[in-house]
């Protein structure tokens, strides 16, 4: 999604995954909307496989999937699926699967905040896309009948202040790992196993960036210290060990795939 300008608003400039249709919410655009309930509303997340992350997640999202980093600014992500698009821990019925782990990210929908280089300000938006903002029939109102912001709309504020919080928390922390010089490449993969039993070549499934368990390991006393009293070290052994979950990817992945034909008994 490219956000759009509003009149007197300047440009409003972004890429942000879900999001279609980008408004800067206002009273005047609207005050007569809101959003009504669903009994899965999380069926925009669908083609999410993979999730921007907050460190502060991290422990909680280590248990769903591996968490990575990914591009030059070493963005953390948490992998919800093998392949594009298809989001492996979300249901066709809008609900994630017992036990998964949403992310933030996903939960402040259909909120966001946008860049506003003319004012040099963040800006409130929602997504106009989203199925459930309706103009009729919501249970929640983004605003009062004096246009003043609904306490809904309040919750939903603070939520995204926090988020943002975390997101610049989040980016302190990937610095640290880069000025410590503790990213590496690393990749998963996959060896296949045929029905006798024989082992295939192995399969690339993803190459990505991660912290050098070697490089942790040899850093000197003061920064591991440093690194352990800042809680950064608890953190990036959450994400060491969620590498682990490649595996719980394959065999979902696995134990989903079309059941190979059988041969007739004679």
């Amino acid at each position: 999604m490219t956000t759009t300008a509003q009149p007197g608003l300047g440009q409003i400039t972004g890429n942000v995954l879900f999001y279609s249709q980008p408004e800067p919410l206002s009273p005047e655009m609207h005050g007569k909307m809101g959003v009504k309930s669903m009994d899965g509303p999380f069926g925009f997340a669908k083609p999410g496989h993979a999730i921007p992350l907050t460190v502060g997640e991290f422990p909680l999202a280590a248990v769903t999937g591996p968490i990575i980093f990914v591009g030059d600014e070493k963005m953390p992500i948490s992998v919800m699926g093998l392949n594009a698009g298809d989001n492996m821990f979300l249901r066709d019925d809008g609900l994630f699967e017992p036990g998964a782990y949403i992310p933030a990210y996903i939960r402040r929908y259909p909120f966001v905040f946008a860049n506003d280089e003319g004012a040099k300000q963040m800006v409130l938006c929602i997504d106009r896309g989203a199925e459930f903002v309706v103009d009729k029939g919501y249970d929640q109102p983004f605003f009062e009948a004096d246009g003043q912001p609904s306490q809904y709309t309040k919750n939903c504020i603070e939520f995204c202040n926090n988020f943002e919080i975390e997101r610049q928390r989040t980016a302190s922390f990937v610095q640290l790992l880069k000025d410590l010089d503790l990213f590496e490449t690393k990749t998963a993969s996959f060896t296949p196993t045929s029905p006798d039993g024989t082992q295939g070549e192995p399969q690339k499934i993803a190459e990505y960036f991660g912290v050098s368990e070697e490089k942790l390991n040899a850093l000197p006393a003061d920064k591991l210290a440093e690194i352990r009293n800042n809680g950064a070290l608890p953190q990036i052994y959450a994400h060491l060990v969620s590498l682990v979950g490649w595996d719980r990817l394959v065999a979902l992945a696995l134990a989903r795939a079309p059941a190979a034909p059988q041969a007739a008994n004679a």
